[in-house]
């Protein structure tokens, strides 16, 4: 199986406990942060998310802020700071070469909000290089933009029928058959290949990984200093 590059989107949905946000932060600890700046909107204050931004060299800023350079910043809204989210989503467009994480699009592209700048970093995030990580409870709900122009699915469990209906438009696999617990379908919609994916690593290995690569990043940014 392959992971999204530098330039490509992946859509991630479940319900709440299947491991959604846990895949989602694994996915981003592969992400190329080192090389440009990854925003990640953080609109549930997930432990995860938190525990991820008390590392050393992960950076939380404000709305009105674009970070430059390569790394992991941690935004904060509140539901009603949808103008600011497109705001700054605009900017990100402007700036191109920036990574996008929503922890849940619903907050930025749910009814009755339509978000323009976010639809526009979907349909030309590829020429741009803007990766993009979104996750969803409940996918029925999102932007079809979302599903249209991702580059890769990892679909897990689904409580609604409407949900399960929406991600087999786009995912070839019958969404009604239980998997094993933290399993999901992930697809690849250039090679049209659809795998049952095994857990990804845990929380703990998770931090790992960030720790590792941002002592790294630390490391030979000192060693440019000097």
């Amino acid at each position: 199986m392959r992971l999204p590059d530098d330039t490509q989107r992946i859509s991630i949905v479940g319900r709440t406990g299947t491991g959604k946000t846990v895949a989602a932060a694994w996915h981003l600890s592969h992400a190329n942060f080192d090389r440009m700046p990854w925003i990640v909107y953080d609109f549930k204050r997930d432990s995860l998310l938190m525990d991820i931004g008390d590392l050393e060299g992960v950076q939380h800023i404000e709305l009105e802020d674009l970070p430059k350079k390569p790394g992991i910043y941690l935004v904060h809204p509140q539901p009603d700071d949808i103008e600011a989210v497109q705001n700054q989503m605009w900017q990100i467009w402007q700036q191109e070469n920036t990574g996008v994480y929503v922890d849940e699009g619903y907050m930025v592209c749910g009814p009755p909000n339509v978000n323009r700048p976010f639809r526009t970093l979907l349909t030309q995030g590829r020429s741009k290089h803007v990766p993009m990580i979104i996750l969803a409870q409940r996918p029925s709900w999102l932007d079809r933009f979302v599903f249209s122009e991702s580059d890769f699915f990892q679909v897990f469990a689904l409580n609604h029928s409407g949900d399960r209906k929406k991600m087999m438009e786009y995912v070839p696999a019958d969404l009604s058959l239980p998997l094993p617990k933290y399993h999901s379908y992930y697809h690849d919609v250039a090679r049209a290949e659809t795998v049952v994916l095994k857990p990804v690593p845990n929380g703990d290995a998770i931090l790992s990984t960030f720790d590792s690569r941002l002592t790294a990043m630390h490391k030979r940014k000192t060693v440019v200093l000097i």
